[in-house]
């Protein structure tokens, strides 16, 4: 029988190794393993959700809880200075896993408009 679980619900189970930082029973965060700063962190809901186009009411309180969790995280990392959030959704935005998740980024000065 194949897998059918998303490669953020692999790194959950702990099947794929990670630099996990945060854990709860909504949602998990680790390091990406390609930063593009030097804090990024993927904040990934437990319930796999493809794309923020997937989303209902019932997912409202879930997609707050992740951005209080990115709060917290940016103060234990120090980002004190200033921290940018971000969701993609779809290819054309950088989506490459289809489950959302939020990244946390900062350490450094973050151009705009991002590119």
């Amino acid at each position: 029988m194949a897998d059918t679980r998303t490669l953020f619900q692999k790194i959950a189970d702990g099947d794929i190794p990670s630099d996990m930082v945060y854990e709860d029973e909504q949602c998990f965060a680790f390091r990406d393993i390609a930063p593009q700063a030097p804090v990024h962190v993927l904040i990934v809901p437990r319930k796999p959700i493809p794309e923020l186009n997937d989303l209902t009411e019932a997912d409202e309180q879930l997609v707050g809880h992740l951005v209080t969790v990115a709060r917290k995280l940016a103060a234990r990392e120090g980002l004190a200075a200033g921290y940018r959030t971000v969701f993609n959704c779809g290819p054309a935005a950088g989506q490459t896993v289809d489950h959302i998740h939020l990244h946390l980024l900062g350490g450094r000065s973050l151009g705009w408009p991002p590119g």
